[in-house]
């Protein structure tokens, strides 16, 4: 921020601050004196009854003298305890009126400052505009995009594809230039390393298929598995275990095609299962450069980390929550069951917040984009309804909206579309996320739009943008990850099935940093050099924060974005450079087709297949999370049905069930966002919606 611009927020958060302050002192001062009546009151009454018990006992005894005794001192304790009673209401008014006046005091302040503040804003706006530099970070990058892509590991998805094919048959490292010595280095891909399973030797090879039968199994004991070839217990998606709570060593990288078997074995559709089963070396391969063209060549025009691994080893949700909050809250594995779902009705809350609470404190802007109807960064608390029909948009939108120059965001999040989760069994199928089950050429040309879209907006010159996955998918990946920095913030009991303990990180991931101020050193002519800058930094997704809260002034969030490696010197230049590519190649063709493709029947092995009302198959796995977030979306749609929801949500049975469910989340969740919009809306107006939820979630946690 500029310092005029640091100034403005500092008095707009001392109003807010001392108003929270005001506010509380006049309730808990009127709540004591309230209940200084209320004794007083009772006290009196106590000593009314007693006086006038006394005194009845000490009346003669006889009449009619004693009948008119007991009648005095019966009245006059009525009497006395009903002057207790009045002036109890009396006191108890005066404090009550005391309060709203001491309240309406504390608002008078606040209105005061946020007058000071706009005053001083328009005092200040042309020496600060003109001497001081615009609000905003205080280097060049004014905008990071950050697009995550769904389970890839780094040498599935680049060790091969930034490389050369070798005359042999092989194929050769890409060759750039070391991020952190200037001198020629080589990618950490994949040579000669194997996988045995059943006696039969699968070893790493160059052509990977564009989509999968079957979508190898990536929970916390399947990569357990994968990563130290320890059994998991009883059927695949049960995610059950032996954990010591230390992960096993060594890590012998050797249970990849054991993993992708099991889920093999167990796959309900024949032809499904036959296609995997004559496959299970598909995890030890790795696409070609003319498979994935776009992101392969990001990769060696801008910058490749082969060292950025994900925040745990397991599945999509948790790790997603690493990239929002450096900390998945505890949670360790997939939500699983309707108790889960039910019991996060409210959202995931974190002890200190999420990336876009850190952006609010310094009222900075923020968007999501997104594909799916359903985005899983709408499972964090805060992300009411005001917000996600202010602050979210449709993918479709990205490139519009970058063409405004007064695009304003400093901080968007893209989220892929999951493909036909509503119509299509939950398959994944006909998105661009890169799930294994769905054609990886529609991910990559996802990448391409988002990349055109910034590169040709009045916005490039000043934008950061990362694509990066949040795991690995089960894919193998010749690296052993390290130990972590555990967050160590406060966790929810309920979220940790395994006992895990988040002191080791996931596999590897593809990690492409894309900017104007990452020079080009393609000409810098090291020895068969193809790529430019490699980083062999060792990053995880803390770096995404800890780089977020450098470049936007922002506190860290738990010990492990405090501890992550931070990728900003990647950002060399001075200047931006002119002569990065206006546009990427084409996509690959894979022949894999969808019924929403225009004029393209579907087709291939896995075809898509519409639901069918009565599908009385079990919730698969792939389909709980969608339920677990249309649960909590629908728990903010009618905040007062939460009892009823979480009773509908256990008693959803089948997949159909959920399908019928997810549609009519959706259909009111469109509903209310354009009644939203109708009304004027806007991400301001969210925005304070979201400080004042914070405000009192940090004040539940401090109770």
């Amino acid at each position: 921020m500029s310092f005029c611009g640091e100034l403005r927020y500092r008095i707009i958060l001392t109003r807010n601050e001392w108003r929270a302050w005001l506010v509380q002192k006049c309730t808990s001062w009127a709540d004591e004196g309230s209940n200084q009546c209320s004794a007083w009151k009772d006290e009196g009454s106590q000593q009314c009854a007693q006086w006038a018990d006394e005194g009845s006992n000490e009346c003669c005894d006889w009449a009619p003298c004693s009948w008119f005794c007991d009648a005095y001192y019966w009245v006059a304790k009525w009497v006395c305890i009903g002057f207790y009673w009045v002036a109890n209401w009396v006191c108890q008014a005066w404090y009550w009126v005391a309060k709203w006046v001491c309240r309406a005091f504390a608002w008078v302040v606040y209105w005061i400052l946020t007058i000071v503040a706009y005053l001083l804003w328009i005092v200040l706006w042309i020496p600060c505009h003109v001497f001081g530099g615009p609000i905003g970070p205080e280097g060049p990058i004014k905008h990071v995009f950050v697009l995550v892509l769904e389970n890839r590991s780094f040498d599935h998805m680049l060790g091969i594809s930034t490389g050369r094919p070798d005359p042999a048959g092989g194929w050769t490292s890409g060759v750039g230039i070391d991020a952190a010595t200037g001198s020629p280095t080589t990618i950490d891909g994949p040579s000669t390393q194997t996988n045995v399973h059943n006696g039969q030797t699968f070893p790493i090879q160059a052509g990977a298929p564009f989509w999968l039968p079957v979508d190898p199994p990536h929970e916390f004991c399947d990569v357990q598995l994968q990563l130290a070839s320890t059994s998991i217990v009883g059927a695949p998606n049960d995610d059950k275990c032996d954990y010591s709570g230390s992960y096993p060593s060594p890590l012998t990288l050797a249970g990849f095609v054991d993993n992708y078997a099991n889920q093999a074995n167990v796959e309900t559709d024949p032809a499904l299962k036959a296609a995997a089963l004559a496959d299970l070396g598909t995890v030890m391969a790795c696409f070609t450069a003319d498979q994935v063209p776009v992101i392969s060549t990001l990769a060696q025009e801008f910058a490749v980390c082969d060292s950025w691994f994900s925040a745990l080893p397991g599945p999509t949700w948790p790790n997603r929550f690493f990239l929002h909050a450096a900390t998945s809250g505890g949670l360790d594995r997939s939500p699983s069951t309707a108790e889960i779902a039910v019991a996060q009705l409210d959202g995931y809350v974190f002890e200190n917040g999420t990336i876009y609470d850190a952006l609010d404190s310094k009222e900075l802007e923020w968007r999501v984009y997104h594909g799916d109807a359903f985005p899983q960064v709408a499972a964090l608390a805060g992300m009411d309804l005001i917000t996600m029909a202010t602050n979210y948009r449709g993918l479709d939108d990205l490139a519009t909206d970058l063409r405004d120059p007064d695009f304003d965001a400093a901080y968007v999040f893209i989220e892929p579309d999951y493909g036909h989760v509503l119509t299509h069994n939950s398959n994944f199928q006909c998105g661009n996320s890169q799930h294994p089950l769905d054609d990886v050429t529609r991910g990559d040309n996802l990448i391409k739009y988002v990349y055109e879209a910034i590169r040709q907006s009045p916005h490039w010159a000043s934008s950061l943008l990362v694509v990066t996955y949040d795991e690995h998918g089960g894919f193998y990946d010749h690296v052993a990850p390290p130990s972590a920095t555990p967050p160590g913030d406060i966790e929810d009991p309920a979220n940790n099935a395994h006992g895990f303990r988040f002191d080791r990180q996931g596999v590897r991931v593809p990690t492409v940093v894309v900017s104007p101020f990452i020079p080009s050193l393609q000409a810098s002519g090291a020895a068969n050099q193809n790529c430019n800058i490699v980083d062999h930094s060792h990053y995880d997704h803390g770096s995404l924060l800890a780089t977020l809260e450098e470049i936007f002034g922002l506190d860290a969030l738990t010990q492990r974005d405090a501890a992550a490696n931070k990728f900003s010197h990647l950002l060399s230049l001075s200047q931006a450079r002119t002569d990065a590519p206006w546009t990427m190649p084409e996509a690959a063709r894979s022949g894999f087709k969808c019924d929403d493709d225009a004029n393209n029947p579907p087709s291939g092995p896995n075809t898509p297949r519409a639901a069918e009302a009565g599908d009385p198959k079990p919730i698969p796995p792939s389909l709980r999370g969608f339920v677990e977030l249309a649960a909590i979306i629908d728990g903010r749609l009618h905040p007062t049905d939460k009892p009823e929801i979480a009773r509908r949500v256990r008693e959803l049975g089948s997949a159909a069930d959920a399908y019928i469910y997810l549609r009519r989340v959706r259909e009111t969740l469109s509903a209310y966002r354009d009644r939203a919009l109708a009304a004027g809306l806007t991400s301001r107006d969210a925005r304070r919606r979201r400080q004042a939820r914070r405000r009192a979630e940090q004040s539940d946690i401090r109770r």
